[in-house]
């Protein structure tokens, strides 16, 4: 079991930057994949990165390459996303997600667990 407890949104202007944390429980965090996932209102969930256990790999969606980076650091449980240049199309809820694979995986029912999410909202 892991719980993933998600921080770092908020209100910022576009062009701005935010950096999200996703902590999560347990001794086992080093196996799992991790990835982010975002959902505006009246939108399905769509992917925003992911990560592989070692961190060696990454993938991200084709509108948030070059402005969203992903990160982990697994002494402290923790991943990250970078999120630079941010633009109103951006708003949404961003949520972490944990699965026991070996490869990042793009799709959300995939995914084991979740966090709660976290609302980062962009002005223009």
């Amino acid at each position: 079991q892991v719980q993933l407890v998600e921080s770092g949104g908020g209100l910022v202007q576009a062009g701005g930057s935010l950096r999200l944390s996703c902590a999560a429980s347990g001794r086992t965090f080093s196996i799992y994949a991790m990835g982010w996932f975002r959902q505006a209102p009246g939108k399905e969930r769509e992917f925003v990165a992911a990560i592989t256990r070692s961190g060696g790999t990454t993938s991200y969606a084709d509108s948030v390459k070059g402005r969203f980076t992903v990160s982990r650091d697994n002494a402290k449980n923790t991943v990250y996303l970078q999120m630079n240049s941010l633009k109103p199309e951006d708003t949404a809820v961003y949520y972490c997600a944990a699965v026991r694979a070996m490869v990042v995986t793009t799709l959300p029912q995939t995914y084991d667990y979740w966090g709660q999410g976290t609302q980062v909202t962009v002005s223009s």
